[in-house]
């Protein structure tokens, strides 16, 4: 599954390079987000309710950073599990630009998904994804004292 899209937050970088790396920011902003810990500078841990079509499963996961530039952009690699559920892994980049009116956020996720989640369509999981994404992005920009417009589709496929 590939997840891709940009959004433009009504705050300058060095304010959204923060409350990407914030965690009590993040946790806030994350749905579902239950627990959000920072094990190093480059490691977060996470436990995080999602509900994907008729599977509900608490997902326990690493995120690990890699290739950061500050107030420019990060690679991450994540894996998660959610038990019976299934599991989640793959990897992503951000990367920040000026813009008018705010920040440009641009992002690419590429996932693998195995288990229950597994088994449902296509279709229906890059749905929810986008939606997740979204969520985060809304929330995000509302913690940041701003808000949030999706410049491009989010573009998902299997």
């Amino acid at each position: 599954m590939e997840l891709n899209g940009e959004q433009l937050i009504a705050a300058p970088i060095p304010d959204v390079w923060r409350g990407l790396n914030d965690i009590d920011v993040l946790s806030r902003s994350i749905p579902g987000c239950e627990e959000i810990s920072r094990i190093s500078p480059e490691e977060v841990h996470a436990k995080v309710m999602f509900k994907i079509g008729p599977v509900r499963a608490r997902f326990s996961g690493k995120l690990l950073l890699s290739d950061i530039i500050p107030d420019h952009s990060c690679s991450m690699a994540f894996e998660g599990s959610g038990g019976a559920a299934g599991f989640a892994k793959g990897k992503s980049r951000v990367e920040l630009k000026q813009a008018e009116g705010g920040t440009l956020v641009t992002y690419t996720t590429e996932a693998s998904i195995g288990g229950k989640l597994g088994q449902i369509g296509g279709r229906l999981i890059s749905a929810s994804a986008k939606k997740i994404a979204d969520d985060f992005f809304q929330k995000f920009a509302k913690e940041l004292g701003g808000e949030t417009e999706a410049l491009e589709s989010g573009t998902g496929s299997e």
